[in-house]
Formats: structure tokens, sequence, C-alpha cells
């Protein structure tokens, strides 16, 4: 009769090794372990959830063949056929996947070698890419994490509609703007923060003498506002992003593979990780599907209600970027206020983290000895380059391993919990596998606390919130163009709008803050005693 599983008890080594090796969940073929021991997840709990996972992976199965999972906008959930066309549960999108893989790859090596150039004739030397949410960290992520020095093209992110920060990035690209790559990515094509950066962009390329079409790149739906004027000036190429793929699971469409391709990363290495990572997280099991046990292991640790926070501590540069993409992908999956029976809940996980061991020297201090409302996901690699010599008796990579290995048995010796990824190498493979993992874990997540993990209606509801600010103030400057002196509550009543005064007064001090032609009078510690005028 085999020995029951022990409950989670740091104070009892050989019960805590027999979890250990109960838990333990590996497989060989993509080199990759996942220990859950030191999550407080029990046997009684992991039987009680047999029957939600049953139901779970009935879900999971139907979402693969194709039903609506995103009753909201009455969309399919198609990422997982992107790394297996054959999955597509109509022929025509899997040969559209396959047709769009083998364009964007031939475009990437027409750019290498040199046969599609610059509008000035020269090669290009750089790529900018202009993209935003998933459309951005995904690409972050995979240039940060598998690019290496001197292979590919360099890559500059414009991510944000900070005019400091696009200052910056052009400055640093100086004259090389001339031979850069521009890809702009937006799925609806009428994103507001990619347009402003595709037309910065643009301004600054043509004021250098450059021809936009020739420089130019969409990622985009077909037919979206942006594919149409990449098609009616003739940009240099336009790639799909289907309405079924979502922004944070779009890294293995063109989204992803693309700057892939143009980094000289290997593809088909990432593209075949998450395939054989979504084959073993299909797998109706709950012992033996490790998106599941760490789906289960998420809801213990939260009681299923995002308690406890997720702690990304990944013990390599290359992952530096992982925690701010899991951010994303949990966050805007799981933060939802009300569940598919329309029963608010304000379900989620929040998801923070960096890297090892930079991040002992950091925040590790709370973890250890401050309030316990989290788990650690600590993330390995085994192993290391061979250029780095031991010296002095050591190698920097005993030493991170030895302190990923005590910060884990500090946290397990204080009762906090933790899980640990290990990988036996890191490589494009490892990261398609990684990816593929979260996501799987965070639809089961989903399936468990009933929400739709697929949509993100406060994301939409933030940027109506934005246009009306930015209707406004188009107002507000219209209304002070007479010149008069008014202040923030004589603007607003003549608008009409008196329940938005502060909001008046952050455009005012916005816009004074600028030589935007508005000055002010009066104590600035004191709104109500300032005047605006025109100059």
């Amino acid at each position: 009769m085999a020995t029951p599983l022990p409950n989670l008890n740091a104070s009892d080594p050989a019960a805590q090794w027999q979890r250990f090796c109960d838990l333990l969940w590996h497989h060989e073929p993509l080199g990759l372990w996942l220990d859950v021991s030191r999550m407080a997840v029990s046997a009684e709990q992991l039987e009680a959830f047999e029957q939600p996972f049953a139901q779970a992976f009935a879900a999971m199965d139907a979402l693969e063949k194709g039903a609506i999972a995103n009753p909201d906008e009455g969309r399919q959930v198609g990422h997982y056929w992107l790394r297996n066309p054959d999955l597509a549960p109509d022929r025509s999108v899997g040969e559209h996947i396959s047709a769009e893989l083998r364009r964007l790859q031939s475009f990437g090596a027409d750019v290498l070698n040199g046969r599609l150039k610059a509008s000035n004739g020269e090669p290009f030397t750089d790529v900018l890419w202009v993209g935003i949410g998933g459309s951005g960290l995904g690409p972050l992520l995979m240039i940060r994490a598998l690019q290496d020095n001197r292979q590919g093209l360099p890559f500059h992110f414009l991510d944000n509609v900070d005019p400091a920060g696009m200052s910056r990035l052009y400055d640093d690209l100086g004259e090389r703007l001339k031979t850069t790559l521009v890809i702009v990515v937006s799925k609806s094509g009428g994103t507001p923060e990619p347009h402003l950066g595709m037309i910065q962009s643009r301004d600054r390329l043509e004021r250098l003498g450059c021809r936009w079409s020739q420089h130019a790149v969409a990622v985009t739906m077909k037919d979206s506002k942006l594919d149409q004027e990449a098609a009616a000036e003739g940009w240099l190429n336009r790639f799909d992003m289907f309405d079924w793929v979502g922004g944070r699971t779009s890294i293995t469409s063109a989204v992803g593979l693309l700057p892939a391709v143009l980094a000289g990363i290997d593809s088909d290495a990432f593209l075949r990780g998450a395939a054989v990572m979504d084959a073993a997280t299909r797998r109706p099991s709950l012992r033996d599907n490790p998106a599941a046990l760490m789906a289960a292991s998420w809801y213990v640790a939260g009681d299923g209600k995002g308690k406890r926070d997720m702690v990304v501590l990944p013990y390599r540069d290359r992952l530096e970027v992982f925690s701010r993409y899991l951010q994303q992908l949990v966050m805007e999956s799981l933060g939802k206020r009300l569940d598919r029976q329309g029963r608010v809940v304000h379900q989620g996980i929040a998801v923070y983290g960096n890297k090892g061991s930079t991040d002992q020297h950091a925040y590790v201090q709370q973890l250890r000895d401050g309030v316990d409302n989290f788990f650690v996901t600590f993330i390995e690699v085994l192993e290391d380059p061979t250029d780095i010599p031991v010296l002095e008796d050591s190698l920097p990579g005993d030493f991170l391993d030895g302190f990923l290995q005590g910060t884990r048995a500090a946290l397990s010796e204080g009762g906090r919990q933790s899980m640990t990824l290990t990988l036996r190498q890191f490589n494009a493979t490892s990261l398609g596998a990684l990816i593929a993992l979260f996501e799987r874990a965070v639809g089961f997540y989903g399936e468990l606390v009933d929400i739709n993990a697929y949509h993100q209606p406060g994301v939409e509801a933030g940027k109506k919130a934005a246009a009306a600010i930015l209707d406004l103030q188009k107002q507000v400057e219209q209304l002070l163009s007479d010149g008069t002196a008014r202040s923030v509550q004589q603007i607003a009543q003549e608008l009409g709008d008196a329940a938005h005064q502060e909001a008046v007064f952050f455009i005012l001090r916005h816009l004074s803050g600028n030589p935007r032609g508005i000055q002010a009078s009066g104590d600035w510690a004191d709104p109500s005693s300032l005047q605006f005028r025109q100059a």
C-alpha cells in the first residue's frame, strides 16, 4: 500500500522528502521539472479537486476544438493552434497559420541577408518595434531572453507614449534611423499608443529624407485601419494578427516570431517547445499535468480568492523580463470583477518579481520576515556557460544555485510557500515550454474560479476614460482661446462639467508645465486660487 502524501511540514525532513518525491513532475524531452511540494496543497485537497479539474480539462478540450471561449466578444481562443496548426478546427485556418509562418521567416531572411534594403539603398541595421501590452512585452521577452550578441539586428522598443522616452530613443538611434526597420503592431489597428509611436517615427524618418513605406511593416488584423493604410501606401510587408488570439497570448504568433527571426533566434524550436508543453498539459490527470498542479497550488495558496501574490524569481539574467510578461498574462486574464454567472467576485492574482540573486538584496527580507501574503515561483537553469572559469576556487553558477537553494530553505523554515521550476538548459525550446505552461495554468485557474480569462473589460474601461479626458482637454483649450482668465471652478461650470474639477485641474497643470500657451497665476498649493488664461 502506498504511503499517503504528507502535509507540508518543513520541520519534518523525512516527510518533506517523501512529499517532494510524490509531487515532483518531470518531462525528460523538455528537460523540465516542476516541484510544488512546498506549496500547501494537501492530499485531501487534491482529491477534492478531481471533479473541478475534470470540468476544467473538458472546457480546455472544447476551447482547443474551437468553442467560443470568450463569449463577451463572441470569439474563439486559438493560441494553441499557432504552435500546432493541425489542431485548428477549420483546415483553412491551419493553412493560414502555416503560410504566415513561412512568409515571416522568408521576410526575416531577406532583411538579414540584405536583399531587402532601406530607402537609402543600405541594408537595415536596426529594428524599431512599436507596440504596447502583449504586443510589446512578448517581443521584449523574446529579445532579452534569447538574442545573443552579434546575432540578428539590434532591437529598440517604443512601448509607451512617454515623450521623454521617445526623445531618448530617437536620440540613441541618431543617423541609424535611416537604416531602421519600423514594425508597428496593433491588433485592432486603432490603439492610440502604437498609432502615436508610428506617426512620431514616421515624422522622424521623413525629416531625414527617408521614404516611410520602405521602412514600415504592419502586424495587425486583416482589413483593420492599419492594414488598409499599409496596403494603400505599399509598406514593406503586412502580417496577420488573428482575431482569435489575444495580445497577452500572442507571442507564438507573428508578434513574437517576427522579432525572433530578425534577431536570429530559432523560431521553430520556440514553437516546438510550446507544442510539446501543450501536449503535456492536455493530460486529463491532475497529478500528471504540470499546469493543473500549478493552478491547484495557486488556488489553495490564495483560498481561491487571490489572497496571496505570486512572486516570480528566475535565477537567470535572461529571464529578468519574465515577471513583467507574467504580470500581464496572469493579472489581465484573472483580474475580474464578475464571474461568468454575473456575480461580483473581484478575482485575481497579483504578480511581481525581478531576478535572483539580485532580489536577495531587495525584497526577500520582507518575504522571509514580513507579512505572509505571497508564494514564490523559483526558476532555475542547471546548465552554465563554459566560458566562465573557476577563480579563487569558486564558480558564479555554484553561488547562484546556492543562493536559490538557501532562499528556498529560509522561506520554508519561516512557513512561506514556494514552487520551483527547473530547466536543464535555457534556450528557445525551454522558453516556449515555460510560456505554454503558464498559459495553460492560467486557463485552468480561470475555470476553477469560473471567470472569463480571455477578455479585459477593465482595460477597455480605462481606454474610454482616457478618451474622455482627451476630449475634455480639447474643450478646455477651446474655451481658454478667448484669452479670458478663469478659475478651475469657472472652467468646469462653463463646460457643464462641474463634477470633474480635479480632471480640469490636472489638464491645466500639465498644459501650463509645457510651452502650450497656458499661463497660471495664484498659489499652486491652493488650486481654488489659481487663474488660467491663454497667452
